[in-house]
């Protein structure tokens, strides 16, 4: 009998992995230097490092305001940083809309894409998905 419940224990485990990477959506993201403020969803309120912009794929007319997504780097999009990710994800919350013309779904702070990937890439292909 406990291996059996090992089993369906391991079995949901694997099924709730897999749901969750699901449920992940794809685009790419680039990044923004400081100074950070001010900012389209809170004026002058710092709100530290761990930031986004949104473009208009997640910025749904301001709704993303205030959102936290977990980022994760699956690759670069050029030939000259061959391996940009850092095998890490990172959360971030949307603080700025990313105007029309933005070259990224996502428009990370400099120091969240650094977590996740190295500056040289610029622009990077990631998994994201609202926490």
């Amino acid at each position: 009998m406990g291996r059996m419940n090992n089993f369906l224990v391991l079995m949901a485990f694997c099924l709730l992995s897999f749901a969750s990477h699901a449920a992940a959506a794809t685009g790419t993201a680039t990044f923004y230097t400081p100074p950070y403020v001010p900012s389209s969803c809170f004026g002058f309120q710092d709100n530290g490092v761990m930031i986004a912009a949104a473009s208009d794929a997640i910025w749904d007319n301001r709704a993303a305001c205030g959102r936290n997504y977990r980022v994760r780097c699956t690759g670069g999009t050029n030939q000259g940083v061959p391996e940009p990710c850092r095998g890490d994800s990172v959360v971030v919350r949307v603080v700025d809309y990313c105007p029309p013309g933005c070259r990224s779904t996502i428009d990370l702070s400099q120091e969240a894409f650094s977590q996740i990937a190295d500056p040289n890439a610029g622009v990077i292909n990631i998994e994201y998905e609202q926490v």
